[in-house]
Parts: C-alpha cells; sequence; structure tokens
C-alpha cells in the first residue's frame, strides 16, 4: 500500500517540476506556458509515453474546481480597482452579454455544421464561451509585449470575471438536457434560476471579502498564517455559497476582490504566497485535464473540433466583442486585437466535464471537441499574439528600461512603504538628477557598507537605496531610478509627429490642420483628451479629432496629460480597411459623410442658360 502511495507522489511530484522547469523552454520559444503544461499531460497519459490511466471525471471536476476557485481568487485578489474602473464598462459587457453572444452563436453553427441540436449547440458554446484568465495574463504581463493599458485592462478584467458566467450557463443548460425538457425550458424559470445564482454569488462574496478583510486586520496571528486563513476562507466562501445554490466561482472571485483592494497587514507576503498556490493550481489543473484525454478518440472529433474553433476564432468571439464594445470609443485597431485575444484553457475543458458526469449521450464529444478548441486556440492565438498586436499597433514602446526594486510593507497598516531600488548607470539619478525632498534616501548600501544620504554623498551606478514613500509616489520614483527608454524620433507612429501643449484650446488646433471644431472650442487639450477617455487617462491612449490623432506621451501626478503627441498619418501607419470593429461614434460619422456624398452626387446639374458663362464659354469653343 505505501509502496503505491509513494509513487503516486513521485509521478505527481515529478510532473509538477518537469512543467514548473519547462517554462524556460516556453519563454525562449515564445509557446504558451499553459499549452506546454496541457501537453506534458497528454504524453503522460494513457496514450503517451508514460501510460498513466486516469478516467474518474467526477474525480477531475473536483480538484478542477478547487483549483480554479484557487485561480478566481487570485484573480480577484491582483484586479486594482484603478484598473477595474478605467475597463468595468466594456469588460463587464463583454464578460455577461459577451459570454452569452458567443456561445448563441456557436450553437448556431454547431447546429448547422454538425446536426446538434440547438440546445446542445448552445451547451457547446457555453462550455468554450469564456476567455481563460491564466492564458490571458500569461501572455499580457508575462509575454514581454506592452499592451496599451485600457486595452490590457479590458482584457484582463474581462478575462477574470467572464468564467462565473460560462459556469453558470453549462450547469443549467447540463440539467435541462439530464431532466429532457428540451428547449421549452428555457424560461423565465430558468432566467430566474441564472439570475439567482448570480445574486447570491455577488451577495456572499462582497460579505465574505468584507469580513476577510477585516479579520486579517483584526486577528493577531503568525506572519505565516495569514495567507492559511485567508486562503482557507476563499474556500469557505466558495463553498458556502454553493451549498445555498448561489455561484460559488462568482463569490470567490468577488471576495478576493474585495480583499485584494482592501488595506490589509502582510499583503506583500499573502502576494507571493499567492503567486505560488495560483501557479501550482494552474499546473495541476492543466496535467489532470491532459491525463483525462484520450487522443486515440481526437480522430473522431478533429473535424467538428477545428471546424467549432475556426468559427469561434474567426466569426463568433469577434462579432460578440464588436457588438459589446460599440458604444465606446475605442479605435477599431483596439476592438479588433480584443476580439482576436480569446484564448480558451483550463475552465473549457474542466466544463467539457459536466456532461460527462450528467451521463449525456454525446458527453464525450463533447470533451474531446472542447479539447481541440483549447489546443488550436491556445497554439494559433496565443502564438500570434505578439505579431497582431504589432500588426494593429496596439504595442506601447516601454517608457522605463532596466529596474530592480523590492517593495516591502511596514508592520500593522502603516500608509508608507518599503522600496529598495538598485541604481542602473544610464538612470536619471545616477546621471546626476537633483532629488525631491519626498524622494531623499534614508539608507543607501554601497559595497556592502550601509551609510547615510549625507555620508554617501551623490548616488551612483550600483548603490541600494531604501526609502520609504506613499503608494502613489512609487511610479515616480520608477522613473528617477529606472533607466529611461528615449522615444525614437524616426518612430513617430506610436507617440506621433510632434508634441502639443496640453494647455492650447483644442480649436486652435482643430483650425491649424483644418478640422471640425469640438462643441466647446475654448476648452484645453488635455481636458478634451480626459472627457473623451471619460477621465481615465493612460500613457498611449490616442483620441481621434477629425484627421489626426492625439496621443497620450506623458501624464502628470493627477492623471492628466502633461505632454501629448500629434500624429498626422502615415503610409507606415496600422490601418484596417474592414466596414467593422467601429464603434457606435466611428459608425455615425461614416453614414453621415456617406449620406452627403450621396447627397452631392444626387443633386442635379442645372442646365447651362444662354446668357451664362458656362454658354458663352462653350459657343466660343
Amino acid at each position: 500500500m505505501f509502496d503505491a502511495m509513494f509513487l503516486a507522489i513521485l509521478v505527481g511530484a515529478g510532473l509538477i517540476v518537469i512543467s514548473a522547469v519547462t517554462s524556460l523552454v516556453a519563454f525562449r520559444i515564445g509557446a504558451p506556458l499553459l499549452l506546454v503544461f496541457l501537453v506534458i499531460g497528454l504524453l503522460a497519459g494513457e496514450d503517451g509515453p508514460g501510460g498513466l490511466q486516469f478516467s474518474d471525471a467526477s474525480v477531475a471536476y473536483f480538484i478542477g474546481s478547487l483549483a480554479l476557485a484557487v485561480i478566481l481568487f487570485d484573480s480577484g485578489f491582483n484586479t486594482r480597482f484603478k484598473s477595474l474602473r478605467s475597463a468595468a464598462a466594456p469588460a463587464l459587457l463583454l464578460a455577461t452579454v459577451g459570454v452569452v453572444a458567443t456561445a448563441a452563436l456557436v450553437g448556431v453553427a454547431a447546429h448547422f455544421l454538425f446536426g446538434l441540436s440547438y440546445l446542445e449547440g448552445f451547451l457547446l458554446g457555453s462550455i468554450i464561451g469564456s476567455t481563460d484568465a491564466a492564458a490571458v495574463f500569461f501572455l499580457l504581463r508575462v509575454g514581454g509585449v506592452t499592451i496599451r493599458d485600457r486595452v490590457r485592462s479590458i482584457l484582463e478584467v474581462e478575462s477574470s470575471s467572464n468564467d462565473p458566467i460560462a459556469i453558470l450557463l453549462t450547469t443549467a443548460l447540463v440539467d435541462l438536457l439530464v431532466a429532457s425538457k428540451g428547449a421549452a425550458g428555457l424560461s423565465w424559470e430558468f432566467a430566474w434560476q441564472v439570475g439567482e445564482q448570480m445574486g447570491l454569488g455577488l451577495a456572499l462574496g462582497v460579505g465574505g471579502g468584507l469580513v476577510m478583510a477585516a479579520g486579517i486586520n483584526k486577528l493577531n496571528l503568525e506572519a505565516g498564517l495569514y495567507a492559511v486563513v485567508t486562503i482557507g476562507a476563499a474556500l469557505l466562501t466558495f463553498a458556502a455559497t454553493g451549498l445555498v445554490g448561489g455561484s460559488g466561482f462568482l463569490a470567490v472571485y468577488v471576495a478576493g476582490l474585495i480583499a485584494g483592494n482592501a488595506p490589509a497587514r502582510g499583503m506583500a507576503s499573502l502576494r507571493r504566497f499567492m503567486d505560488g498556490l495560483t501557479w501550482l493550481c494552474q499546473i495541476v489543473m492543466f496535467l489532470l485535464l491532459g491525463l483525462f484525454a484520450t487522443p486515440s478518440q481526437f480522430p473522431q472529433a478533429v473535424v467538428p473540433g477545428i471546424g467549432i474553433a475556426v468559427v469561434l476564432m474567426f466569426f463568433a468571439r469577434p462579432v460578440a466583442v464588436w457588438l459589446c464594445l460599440l458604444p465606446f470609443r475605442l479605435r477599431q485597431q483596439e476592438i479588433a486585437f480584443i476580439g482576436w485575444v480569446g484564448l480558451r484553457g483550463a475552465v473549457s475543458i474542466l466544463l467539457a466535464l459536466l456532461p460527462i458526469i450528467g451521463g449525456l449521450p454525446n458527453g464525450q464529444t463533447f470533451f474531446n471537441v472542447t479539447f481541440l478548441v483549447v489546443l488550436t486556440s491556445l497554439a494559433l492565438q496565443g502564438w500570434s499574439l505578439r505579431p497582431v498586436a504589432s500588426r494593429l499597433g496596439v504595442v506601447v514602446p516601454p517608457a522605463l528600461g532596466p529596474l530592480e526594486k523590492i517593495q516591502l510593507e511596514l508592520p500593522g497598516t502603516a500608509r508608507h512603504e518599503l522600496a529598495v531600488y538598485h541604481i542602473v548607470p544610464d538612470s536619471p539619478v545616477a546621471q546626476g538628477q537633483r532629488l525631491p525632498r519626498w524622494a531623499r534616501p534614508s539608507l543607501i548600501i554601497r559595497e556592502g557598507n550601509s551609510m547615510r544620504l549625507h555620508d554617501a554623498g551623490r548616488i551612483q551606478s550600483g548603490d541600494y537605496v531604501c526609502i520609504f514613500a506613499a503608494p502613489r509616489l512609487m511610479p515616480l520614483l520608477d522613473r528617477l531610478f529606472a533607466s529611461p527608454v528615449p522615444i525614437p524620433p524616426e518612430d513617430p507612429l506610436f507617440f506621433g509627429q510632434f508634441t502639443l501643449d496640453p494647455q492650447q484650446p483644442i480649436g486652435l488646433v482643430a483650425r491649424s490642420y483644418d478640422m471640425p471644431l469640438p462643441r466647446d472650442p475654448d476648452m484645453s487639450v488635455g481636458e478634451f483628451i480626459r472627457r473623451r477617455l471619460a477621465g481615465h487617462v493612460e500613457i498611449g491612449d490616442r483620441v481621434g479629432l477629425g484627421g489626426i490623432d492625439l496621443i497620450v506621451r506623458e501624464i502628470d501626478g493627477s492623471g492628466l496629460p502633461r505632454v501629448v503627441g500629434l500624429h498626422l498619418g502615415s503610409d507606415d501607419e496600422p490601418r484596417l480597411n474592414w466596414p467593422f470593429f467601429l464603434n457606435w461614434h466611428d459608425l455615425k460619422a461614416a453614414a453621415r459623410a456617406w449620406w452627403r456624398t450621396r447627397r452631392t452626387h444626387a443633386e442635379p446639374m442645372e442646365p447651362a442658360s444662354p446668357t451664362s458663362p458656362r454658354a458663352e464659354d462653350s459657343r466660343s469653343v
């Protein structure tokens, strides 16, 4: 008995270590890391060289659900309210209406292409309707590509919050099919059931997050126990919500969102613990789902799997994204990029276990098709993210170069943080820039010796400086101690050919370039940009003014543009000659322009009278 136990631990731990080490290869070749985990699980399975047999769908779903609950809690825990505010409306619309629209479009396609009933097609669409938070976070944060802040925030918030909706739809539809109610079961009772689960999940998630944040601050525990209590409370919220009929996955995400944004003791160590635990959960979930899959059955599902993947990536997801983002002032290229970054992952495969557990006749087919869709999505969309982002012009050059910083929290609930910077040779402070009073170090470590600022003299390259500062000042400190990345003048695509003073009136800019005057021509350029972006201004944001673009180059401490670039257009600018992905405001402008052109061509030309200049000219000829 003990030999079998040790063998199971040996194999499981070995697979986890192999998966973690292969991340080095994934980083080097640019492969989506989660695809690597999934392939390792397939190779270790019964049809691979490993030959391990695992076919218990209930156990796989149980372990996967626990891992997913931890991943969703961490997703909410690391989502800042600032990012949520700037992207809340479009992201939450994508996470709700977008998931339903994607599922419906995939369901209709599955009905006509492969003969599934509408309800079965809708179930398949619900299973693959949500994007994978782990895949999106990895590619956007670790993949080495810097996307415009608002676009990145929309994708991160959407991928973090759309799983509960897909889970609700899938579980409800499986129950309908198991009860043999058919499409007639899609009644107000069904809608009420889904709404009740969402409402309970939201309410209990908020309550659980508030209790969690308050409890961490009041309990006087050993430092290592705060993380244990937090993750235990998260799973408690998940389980309790599920027992009363709510959505545990929505509750645990909301609880993480509330707790992660509340001031609490031990937050830095808690984040490090959650980071490692989340990676472990992702590896375990992907390995387990890879082990459960049977590749020898895939040939029968290749045609429907690839067909559904094509419909999803090139039709259902882009159309759903476009419809959801119509009301928002996002550029055509940004909407197209969001439509492409819809990676599917472990959540879809996990949901594909439910038809098997429910005993549906096509349960294994649902699983195999979903597995192939996920493989295709991770391979095609994951590998193409960088070139697609560059082609659509949503990449922003990094404003800072090398930056080595250790950030520590002070005990209790102090409002200051301790940051330790390693000075790089070409940083502004190493080049002699004077430090403001609020940025003077409390301690300098040079060649292993600790000294105060007045003893150390001028800060030198290679020094370690320790600074106490408020969290809002950390981005300003980064600019002082990091290596700056200048904007190359020969590449004006991202930040414009010229710079503008944001205090200048917008009407002056419009008249100078013969553009339509805004409603308030005396408004400053900076205020014009702020209003067009609904108060959420980020570096790299672009605002159209007729045929030119105003681009945010730098932001001041109050969040307003400090330097604005002017882009007049060029042959190298990424353009989409498609009548799609235009927002509602661009569509109205295009419709007005088309109507004016049509009226101009439709007006009949007046016949020339004998005394008109045209008639005299014709007679002279």
